[in-house]
């Protein structure tokens, strides 16, 4: 990563809406601590930066150490969703509700040097979920025991469940009517528009709210009109789906007579809505009358007092105007249940400033239907549209940059193809150097053999003992390049692809492997032992050329006038031992360990030793090609594992096998 990278990345941390601490994991000394961390902490930078984490926030420390103790150890991440902690917030003790996580940062080996605290305050949130708890429970209470009257209603033919006496007493019926669908014992009903507020609450899951609704009910026989404020919620089952609605319903029929008392009430909670930074409007139909309040009046530019409401349209940018007016005259209609809600931009005559509001209304209607005025209130939501459009732009800029490095992972592939094809032809052509090798370079080197042979049967009684020296050393050189080509031919052979793995019995490879040097053995008085040893999945003859030359490299290099003494033990491979030969971690090994008493080698050999052709010693002290634990590597290799002689020393060899119990 280029130091640009590393920037930009260090302001994303510092920049980022949820607080971010980066620990030492070994200290647990605070490294990065960015602004969103010190807000919820509620601790100044310094008393966390560059300190040790429990210091501070010892408040919580007896509760936490131990999860962040495993975190560091196992190298998984902890973390908690909501909290409830007693923090030392700017010196004082507060209750927080904190949603953390203690996330491991690993390098490429897989060990934890790092750990990121994510965090982030959901007080608020908690606390308003409480309160709507609270609320629930109130509400249960209420349904049975308020004065205002409520029922549910369930399933597509509106069956009354439940009903309180209030609600009994709007309808003039009895309990004789619950559990009943409420068509069948309240028909007025389907005169009105309740069953269609009803399915629609059932069919889309908003609440549908009605402020002075006109119903007609049959009471004693005769129809009677009342005004009612009535709240259809969606009620939900135990998997979440709607399968009802809770009712709350108020007979409000004196208050829409009282008009004037309810003005009233409006003009304070106008009040209120100024406080909570809304602006709020009304119409007056009979006199097109627009009234603003204090915050509309400043976003508009402008007092529309005793002026016609549609003086405001030009004020409007042009391709909202027609929209607007438009929703306006439907929310003044019967029909359209009164709801305006409409999302318009604003341009101040004056500055120019463009300004985004999302305006709501109800109208309020007469007995007879006809619209009296419209309320509402508006919102400036300019922020919030310009957040959203930069965050399209961002999503836009990231999924071409996405594209991007698609396109250069295509390219990627396209140049891995072009090398595999380019592999199997050096394959192919090893393959083609190996039929050489085995035809072409063996056929001169046993012509030469011949005619020497030949030559000595017949000039051997002509020559002195110094050209009889020079025909044995011919011999001997022939006889050496052709087993080094054998030996060759056989280490170019060990991969292949095609053969299965079958079960092995590594007791009976290294008894076999035995009887073919029981000649050596009982010349030299070599005692071979070893533990149990397992069965494993593997290639059988490659297994046995794997002890063959193990066990004969430990025969061939003994020590003068000691008994040879070889050793082969299996146990489990420990964590540390399988990263030591970086073999994959999370899987097991057996370590197959042979010993001897032989010459050994010294500590700098231990790794050449593997390389082809490789020999710590000249031909004259001990024979051989070079080739035979080069062979042993590539073999364990084939089956996955690994090989190394790293505890030898000049006292005796040590080869320890790594082979994975299930290949």
């Amino acid at each position: 990563m280029n130091i640009e990278n590393q920037q930009e990345l260090y302001l994303l941390v510092m920049n980022a809406p949820v607080g971010i601490c980066v620990l030492d994991a070994q200290t647990l000394v605070a490294e990065i601590v960015n602004d969103s961390f010190i807000e919820v902490a509620g601790k100044p930078r310094e008393a966390i930066l560059g300190h040790f984490y429990w210091e501070t926030f010892v408040e919580v420390r007896s509760y936490y150490e131990s999860a962040l103790a495993d975190v560091i150890s196992q190298g998984k991440s902890y973390s908690v969703n909501e909290a409830e902690l007693v923090l030392i917030r700017h010196g004082k003790e507060e209750t927080r509700y904190v949603t953390f996580v203690y996330a491991p940062l690993k390098d490429v080996s897989g060990d934890v040097k790092k750990v990121a605290v994510w965090v982030m305050d959901n007080t608020v949130q908690v606390n308003q979920r409480h309160k709507v708890e609270e609320s629930e429970k109130f509400a249960r209470t209420v349904f049975y025991n308020s004065p205002v009257a409520k029922l549910v209603y369930t399933g597509p033919e509106m069956v009354l469940r439940e009903a309180n006496e209030k609600m009994l007493e709007i309808f003039g019926k009895g309990n004789s009517i619950i559990g009943r669908p409420i068509m069948e014992t309240v028909p007025e009903i389907k005169e009105t528009h309740l069953f269609q507020a009803y399915s629609n609450v059932l069919n889309t899951g908003e609440i549908h709210t009605e402020t002075a609704a006109r119903i007609m009910f049959v009471k004693n026989g005769s129809p009677y009109y009342g005004y009612y404020d009535y709240t259809y919620k969606p009620l939900y089952d135990a998997k979440g789906r709607i399968h009802g609605v809770i009712c709350t319903a108020i007979d409000v029929t004196e208050e829409v007579i009282a008009r004037n008392k309810l003005e009233e009430a409006e003009q304070n909670m106008r009040g209120a809505v100024e406080l909570a930074q809304l602006g709020t409007w009304s119409i007056d139909v009979a006199s097109n009358g627009l009234t603003y309040s204090d915050r509309l009046i400043e976003w508009f530019g402008y007092d529309p007092a005793a002026q016609d409401y549609n003086e405001v349209i030009p004020i409007l940018l042009e391709e909202d105007r027609e929209r607007v007016a438009n929703a306006v005259a439907w929310g003044l209609n019967p029909a359209s249940g009164g709801l305006y809600d409409e999302t318009y931009t604003v341009i101040h005559p004056t500055t120019g400033k463009k300004r985004i509001l999302h305006a709501q209304g109800k109208t309020v209607f007469d007995p007879e239907g006809k619209p009296v005025r419209m309320n509402g209130t508006a919102q400036d939501i300019t922020i919030q549209m310009e957040l959203q459009m930069e965050l399209e732009n961002q999503i836009q800029q990231r999924t071409e940059e996405i594209g991007a490095v698609i396109e250069e992972l295509r390219a990627t592939n396209e140049e891995l193809e072009q090398t595999n094809v380019q592999l199997i032809h050096s394959n192919q052509e090893l393959e083609q150097f190996a039929y050489i090798a085995s035809h072409d370079l063996q056929e001169p080197l046993r012509k030469i053999s011949t005619f020497v042979q030949l030559l000595e049967g017949k000039i051997t009684e002509h020559l002195d003992e110094k050209s009889l020296g020079y025909i044995d050393k011919i011999k001997d050189a022939t006889s050496r390049m052709g087993k080094l080509i054998r030996d060759v031919l056989a280490y170019s052979a060990l991969p292949k692809d095609d053969i299965n793995f079958v079960t092995v019995n590594l007791e009976d490879t290294v008894k076999n492997a035995l009887e073919d040097y029981d000649v050596v053995m009982a010349r030299t008085g070599a005692k071979v032992t070893w533990n149990t040893l397992p069965v494993i999945k593997g290639i059988p003859l490659q297994m046995s050329q794997l002890f063959f030359n193990l066990i004969g490299n430990a025969l061939k290099f003994i020590r003068p006038g000691v008994q040879p003494k070889i050793h082969i033990h299996c146990s489990i491979a420990s964590p540390d031992e399988i990263q030591s030969v970086n073999l994959k971690e999370g899987l097991a090994y057996y370590k197959i360990q042979f010993t001897d008493n032989g010459i050994g080698m010294k500590p700098e050999d231990t790794e050449k030793i593997f390389n082809i052709f490789q020999k710590l010693h000249g031909k004259s002290e001990f024979a051989g090609t070079g080739i035979g634990l080069a062979m042993c590597k590539k073999i364990v290799q084939n089956h996955n594992g690994e090989i190394d002689a790293l505890q030898s020393n000049e006292n005796g060899a040590v080869f320890n096998v790594y082979l994975p119990i299930n290949n």
